[in-house]
Parts: C-alpha cells; structure tokens; sequence
C-alpha cells in the first residue's frame, strides 16, 4: 500500500509533508506535489504535516479522489517532475486555494 496526494495539493503545494518523508518520495511539479508509490514506505508520517489535508493512505483515499492514485503513479514517471527533499515556501496564493475543490483542470503537468 502506498500514499497518495490528492487534489487538495494543487496550486497550494505546502512541502511541511517532505520535511518528515524517512525515503524522500515526494516529487514535485509546478504546483502540486505527488508521492512516487514505488518509492512510499507506508509509514504515514506525511498525513498529519499536510497543511491542506491532502495525503490519504491508498485505502482511504475519498471516492472522488481515485483518480490521483493513477495520477500520482504516473506523475511520479515523469522525468521533470524530481524528487523533492527539503521543504520550501508554499506557493504565493496557496492559502487561498487550500480549502478550495474542483481544481484538477488547475494541475500543470
């Protein structure tokens, strides 16, 4: 079982979950994080420092949120999306997005 990130990241992009990952598997986009499920331990350390509410185990992913477990497996093969190890700021507006839905047509891949 792996950890995904969910919609909630998007245009927010809070790195507080990267500073407490033990195997680094976060990757980074412009404007959202994944986790690389090849590379997640399930240790869950990474729910409860995500600001937006974003990381859920596999299993208890929301019913409308499945499809970022495909969306994180497959991000987490793209090239530029790197590996992300030391925490950042947040994005400029992330506070205004963080609690906002519907925002998967604001991922940039």
């Amino acid at each position: 079982m792996t950890h995904v990130v969910s919609e909630s990241c998007i245009r927010c992009k809070y790195t507080d979950c990267v500073d407490v990952c033990p195997v680094d598997c976060f990757r980074e986009g412009p404007n959202m994080l994944i986790i690389d499920p090849d590379e997640c331990i399930d240790c869950a350390v990474c729910i409860p420092e995500c600001p937006a509410n974003a990381i859920f185990a596999e299993e208890d992913v929301p019913a409308d949120q499945i499809a970022f477990i495909k969306l994180n497996a497959e991000l987490a093969q793209n090239p530029e999306w790197k590996s992300i190890t030391k925490r950042k700021p947040a994005l400029p507006d992330a506070d205004e997005w963080k609690d906002k839905t519907g925002k998967l047509s604001e991922l940039i891949r």
